[in-house]
């Protein structure tokens, strides 16, 4: 039994002896004659007590709940897509590589033989006669002698089969277009040659070069 129900028989108890004690005393008054205004004062004074009735005691109330703390916000983790199908697998036949070329090297042959020697030694085209007379003084262009300009040019003339000039090139000029046109023009009038030979010592075409110096006369 808790403490505060028997505090609680305790005091019924008490009021039971009270009570009993009361109709005892009133029992008395009626019998002896007491006064009416003295068992007025006994009965207030009896009837004064208050039996308190003891009240349980108060639980001190529980302390507040604490809010708990909303939980963070956690982003959803991002979707991988993961495939269960692994990818094909192409297998490739390398090919090996080709056998390197067998060289077949024949035995070496008899030499060569070296060509025969020319039956004839090769020889240019050959003047004929004196080549100082192929433009002489009295070739020089008037106006080149009136103006008194000399000077030298230079030529090549190629010489047919027959011997005969067929062209006429100035290699080097003499500084006047008329003195080298009078070299060539009498060049190819009146050179003439033995025509250059081959191997064979048959003619063939062949060249010439000199040159012609053109001087004005002293009288």
């Amino acid at each position: 039994m808790a403490y505060a129900d028997q505090e609680v028989s305790g005091n019924r108890i008490a009021a039971f002896v009270v009570v009993a004690l009361l109709h005892l005393a009133l029992g008395y008054a009626l019998v002896t004659g007491l006064a009416y205004e003295g068992f007025k004062k006994v009965i207030n004074k009896v009837t004064a007590v208050d039996i308190k009735k003891d009240e349980p005691k108060k639980e001190p109330p529980p302390p507040p709940k604490k809010m708990a703390a909303a939980p963070p916000i956690v982003a959803p983790p991002p979707k991988f897509n993961v495939s269960t199908v692994s990818p094909p697998i192409t297998t490739v036949t390398t090919p090996p590589p080709p056998a390197p070329p067998v060289l077949v090297v024949a035995p070496p042959g008899p030499a060569a033989a070296p060509p025969p020697p020319p039956r004839f030694t090769p020889k240019n085209a050959q003047p004929k006669g004196n080549p100082g007379n192929w433009a002489t003084t009295n070739d020089y262009p008037t106006r080149a002698l009136r103006e008194e300009r000399e000077g030298v040019t230079g030529f090549r003339v190629s010489v047919g089969t027959d011997g005969r000039a067929t062209g006429c090139d100035v290699t080097s000029s003499s500084g006047s277009a008329d003195l080298d046109q009078a070299t060539c023009s009498n060049v190819m009038r009146r050179a003439r040659f033995a025509p250059a030979t081959d191997g064979e010592g048959n003619p063939t075409t062949g060249s010439y070069s000199s040159r012609v110096r053109w001087v004005i006369p002293k009288e």
